[in-house]
This record gives structure tokens, C-alpha cells and sequence, in this order.
């Protein structure tokens, strides 16, 4: 809209960046920018998903990119309002390159540019058949007598794998898998996803029986699908596995379950993976172009070598194996860990009549569900936010419009709050012995998860009863050995155990590459996940954006694909159009490919 005074100064600053990008003048846009500035972009200038930080860097990235993308056509989205908040102006904005078109959001302060987001939106001559470009299905006129849609479908399924390749094969049909599954059926990429569970939603099914998401429902949509307005705000992991197969099958996914990546190879010379699956007792040779590692941040589990685990005589299992409380109410049962996993399997067990001990070998980040609702997630996930005219598509923008380097001084606040508001809940929890945190620099749990991918519980209960004394603790030392009927602590305290469950988290993702295709492919891509903060389990130096996610990585044709349900959503859609580009022949020079500069 241009009807305000801010909208014309959005508008006004929007223009001239179009006049100096158009004649490839990079000093005259870098005027446009604050001192403090910061370009993230994603896939419409870099081919990456890459932020440009300062001057300099968005100079260096111009230098590079602006040539082959030649963008131009900026205006205001005039769908939207300019708003002002505190001084910031926020606008929404459209614009086009040589091959795409793309969408985006900026701040400005004081006149200049503080922080730009870019996207690409679609191909040019590759949209999606969605809309008004949507198949029309039935079989009129000429087509009638020709094969229905039905058996169209039948045979893709039939030959796919046998007489034909996917271009892309998808290791891993949760709903990373899925997500980018539909996305590219949508585009037209041959995909094929693999799953070693008989049914896609089983990763959710087999876990134990209270699992639930601890996100709300606003904030998990899958893309083109929506949970119905009667969905509950956290679904149980029933709800979710029937979903996902609901899904797989509505999209019409081409899924394999029951079937196993056994091992798999790239050959430079061709371009071709070769990749070895196992199916309903056959080996099949698979030669996809792309390869995606879509198995999850919850999929290799991390169990600790401790001292005397070949001496317990109890029960042993990493918290992915565990299946619930039943059978475990007449034992004692140590849980070692602390953050999500563990205080779902000690409340069921607790609400189950068991003993059930948790081990807290480090602090832990604790949000109460409601307060998170209301100060974190509500003002863009919420039915609040929708009412307020911020979808679910708006509000993943806008989060990502914030650069991960001044992402903290965002959330700062909004946790202070928390803390302030849940304070005698904080209290109680320290007397009780908890060690809790906010995060290497009290940034809490959003940082946390983004930085290491654990360190945090977000409460739904168990909490209350560690206070209560219902779950009994131990905190503050690690484990130093098992017994053969207990826990030993390094400061000598012994936990009787006949039962000891790891909620010990997993391991980098591409641990799966080291054990598909070998150490040395995992250690060139090196360790997945994590901003390089240089916070605990988040080593720098500094990348700005996740390791290896959802863009190219240093092996080529070698993709890594997950993360919670928001973001299978929304980066998929990144992930592939970069697909579509490789298949279609579209030039993609990747600007910034990240180093490996760890190994796990």
C-alpha cells in the first residue's frame, strides 16, 4: 500500500535498490544500507541459502551473484501494508531475476536498509499445476478411451525403479521425506521415497506411547494440506503417524516402505548415484541423479559408552527403542539425560505408578508450554496471528526475515519475560534441585535448538512432577559406571536400577552418510546442523546459517533434509526448486558453499 507516509519511504528506497541492481551499480545499492545491515537470501541470487552480513559482505556477494541474476521488477507487494514499529519500518515486497520470480521482506531504520530477506517463489516455465493451472482430471473429447488416472498411476508405480529412475531418491519417509516428496511432485521430479518402516508415520507409531508434539498445531502444517480446524493444538503421535500416511497417499508419493539404503556410491564421471535398497527380501539397484538424506535429527541414536554396561543384567535401551510404561511399573527404572525425551518417558512412567529416577548430567532449558504459547509462538502461530491476517506461510517469513546473528536479540526479550512471569515455577524447580538455564546467553530455547538441536524441555507436565517429588532426581555429575544392578555417579552417589534408558539425543546427521557411503564423504561434508556460535555443542567459527541443510553441500549431488515439522515445511520448498533447476539444466553457480570445518 502507498497510501502512508512509511509506505513511501519503503517504496522510495525499494525503487532506487531496483535502479542501482538493474545497472549493475553495487556502490550506489550499498548506500542504501544501515552500517549494521544484513542480506539473507535464499536460492534468488546465491543459489544457496546463504546471509550476507555488513557492507562488505553483501559487496562481496553482489560482486558475484548480481551478473547472473540480473534481478529487477522490485515493487511493494500491494497486497500487504507498510507497517512502522518503534522506529523500524517493515515492508513486503516482489520482485524477478533472469529465471525466477521471488518475494521478500525488509526493515528499515533511519532510512536505511537494516535487514533484507530474498526468496525464490518459482521457476520461470516451471510453476507448480496449482490454482488456476490445475489438472483438469477427467478424460473429455480426444482423451476419453485413454488410459484413467488411476491407471496413469498404477503403471508410474509399477515402473518406477524397474523400467524408469527417479531423478531424485529420498532416503528417510517421515515427514522431511514426505514434505519434499510432495513438493517435488508438484514440480514434476521424478522422486522415490525410501523407508525402512512398513508404513509411512511408523517413525512416529513405534515411539513410545505418550510421545506427543510439543509444538503447537498452528506451527506444523505440511505444505498444501492443513491440519482441519479440529485437529487438537498438540497431536499425539497416532495422530501425527495417520496424517503422514494419509498424506503419502492423498499427494500420491511414490513410497517404498519395508525397504532399507543398504549402501550406496557416486560416480563423478556420470553424474548417476548407485544405491543399493532392500526390498521385500530383494536387492534393487537404484541410479537416481540427486540423493537426500531426509532421515531426521531424531534418527541416529547417541548411546554412551559407559563403564559396566556388559555387567547390568537389567533392560538397556536408547530412548528411540523405548516403548512406554507398560511392563516397567514393578521396576526401577534411571533415566540418563534431560531434555525432552526424558521427561516425556519418566512422567508416563510416573503417572504409571513406576519408580523412575532421572539423571540431570547437565543444565537444561525449561519452557512451561502456555508461556512459550503466549510469549514466543503466539504472535505468529496461533489463532491469534491468523486472526490478526498472519498465516502459517506469512508467519514462517517473517521468522525467517530475522538473521540468525541478531536473532538472539529478538528472543532475549521474549524469554526474560518468561522468566519474570514463571518465576516461583522456576523457583520450585531449583529447590527441588533442577539446574536450569536460558541458553549460553539467555536467549532460550529457540537459540538452543537452533545452535545444538537439544539442551531443553518444553513442559507439559513432567516438570511439576520432579517438584512434586514424583519423578525423583539427580543432578549436577555424570555417570560414571553401571553395576549390575545400578547406576554409579562420579561424586559416588548410586542410583538402583533394573532398568536404564538413554535419553542421551543423536548423533549429526551425516553419520548416515558415513555408514551409506563412507567416512570419508561424511567428513567432507562434515557435521550437519548448528550456526557455529560457538556455544556448547555449537563450535564455531560463525556460518550464519544451518551446516549443511537443505543446500548444497561439498558432496556433490548430496543433499540433508529435516528438522522439526515447520521447517520440513518450509525449507522443502527451497530444497526443491534447487532440485527442479539441476534437473531442468538451469545454470545454479552456489554462491558461499560452506567448509567443513568439523567432522561430526
Amino acid at each position: 500500500m502507498l497510501d502512508t507516509t512509511v509506505a513511501v519511504e519503503a517504496n522510495n528506497v525499494l525503487n532506487r535498490l531496483d535502479e542501482a541492481l538493474t545497472q549493475n551499480d553495487i556502490e550506489a545499492a550499498l548506500e542504501l544500507f544501515a552500517d549494521e545491515c544484513y542480506w539473507r537470501d535464499m536460492l534468488a541470487f546465491t543459489w544457496n541459502i546463504k546471509t550476507a552480513e555488513g557492507k562488505n559482505g553483501i559487496r562481496d556477494m553482489l560482486s558475484e551473484c548480481l551478473e547472473q541474476a540480473q534481478p529487477h521488477a522490485w515493487a511493494l507487494n500491494a497486497r500487504e501494508s507498510v507497517t512502522e514499529t518503534d522506529g523500524v519500518i517493515e515492508a513486503w515486497f516482489e520482485f524477478e531475476t533472469e529465471v525466477a520470480r521471488g518475494s521478500g521482506f525488509m526493515r528499515i531504520r533511519d532510512g536505511l536498509i537494516w535487514t533484507l530477506l530474498t526468496t525464490m517463489d518459482e521457476l520461470k516455465g516451471y510453476e507448480e499445476a496449482t490454482g488456476t493451472a490445475r489438472p483438469l482430471g477427467a478424460k473429455h473429447g480426444d482423451d476419453q478411451g485413454k488410459p484413467t488416472w488411476k491407471e496413469e498411476r498404477d503403471h508410474e508405480l509399477a515402473s518406477l525403479g524397474v523400467d524408469t529412475q527417479p531423478y531424485v531418491l529420498i532416503i528417510g519417509g517421515g515427514q522431511g521425506g514426505i514434505a519434499l516428496g510432495a513438493r517435488l511432485r508438484q514440480l514434476g521430479v521424478p522422486a522415490l521415497i525410501i523407508e525402512k518402516n512398513e508404513r509411512a508415520g511408523d517413525s512416529w507409531r513405534k515411539r513410545y506411547k505418550s510421545l506427543c508434539l510439543h509444538d503447537p498445531v498452528w506451527y506444523d502444517h505440511l505444505p498444501y494440506i492443513k491440519f482441519p480446524r479440529n485437529w487438537p493444538v498438540f497431536a499425539p503421535k497416532d495422530k501425527i503417524g495417520d496424517w503422514l500416511e494419509m498424506y503419502a497417499r492423498v499427494m500420491e508419493l511414490n513410497y517404498w516402505g519395508s525397504t532399507e539404503a543398504r549402501r550406496a556410491s557416486y560416480d563423478e564421471a556420470s553424474g548417476t548415484w548407485t544405491v543399493e535398497v532392500e526390498r521385500d527380501g530383494q536387492t534393487i539397484p537404484l541410479k537416481p541423479r540427486q540423493l537426500v538424506l531426509a532421515t531426521g535429527m531424531s534418527a541416529k541414536a547417541n548411546v554412551p559408552d559407559i563403564e559396566g554396561q556388559d555387567v547390568f543384567t537389567g533392560v538397556q535401551q536408547h530412548s528411540s527403542e523405548h516403548p512406554g510404561p507398560d511392563g516397567m511399573t514393578d521396576k526401577k527404572v534411571a533415566v540418563i539425560g534431560s531434555n525432552n525425551s526424558a521427561h516425556d518417558i519418566c512422567a508416563a512412567l510416573a503417572e504409571n505408578g513406576g519408580d523412575v529416577t532421572m539423571i540431570q548430567r547437565s543444565s537444561t532449558h525449561i519452557s512451561r508450554s502456555e508461556s512459550l504459547m503466549k510469549y514466543a509462538l503466539g504472535p505468529l502461530y496461533s489463532e491469534e496471528a491468523l486472526a490478526n491476517g498472519i498465516t502459517t506461510e506469512k508467519a514462517d517469513m517473517l521468522f525467517a526475515s530475522i538473521p540468525y546473528a541478531i536473532l538472539a536479540d529478538f528472543q532475549k526479550p521474549l524469554f526474560d519475560e518468561i522468566r519474570r512471569v514463571d518465576a516461583d515455577f522456576y523457583n520450585q524447580l531449583e529447590k527441588a534441585g533442577f539446574m536450569l538455564d536460558f541458553g549460553a546467553d539467555d536467549s532460550g530455547l529457540f537459540m538452543k535448538y537452533l545452535r545444538r538441536a537439544s539442551g531443553y524441555y518444553i513442559d507439559v507436565g513432567a516438570s511439576q512432577m520432579i517438584i512434586d517429588g514424583r519423578i525423583k532426581l539427580e543432578s549436577g555429575a555424570e555417570v560414571a559406571r553401571l553395576t549390575e544392578n545400578s547406576v554409579q555417579l562420579e561424586d559416588g552417589r548410586e542410583i538402583p536400577a533394573g532398568v536404564v534408558i538413554y535419553a542421551t539425543g543423536y548423533g549429526s546427521m551425516n553419520g548416515w552418510a558415513a555408514d551409506l557411503i563412507s567416512q570419508e564423504v561424511a567428513d567432507k561434508v562434515g557435521k550437519v546442523w548448528g550456526l557455529g556460535s560457538d556455544t556448547p555443542k555449537d563450535p564455531g567459527p560463525w556460518e550464519g546459517e544451518q551446516r549443511n541443510m537443505w543446500k548444497p553441500t561439498q558432496q556433490e549431488a548430496l543433499w540433508f533434509h529435516g528438522g522439526n515439522l515447520a521447517q520440513s515445511r518450509f525449507y522443502s520448498h527451497f530444497l526443491a526448486l534447487q532440485l527442479k533447476a539441476r534437473m531442468e539444466g538451469i545454470d545454479t553457480p552456489v554462491y558461499g558453499q560452506q567448509p567443513a570445518y568439523h567432522r561430526s
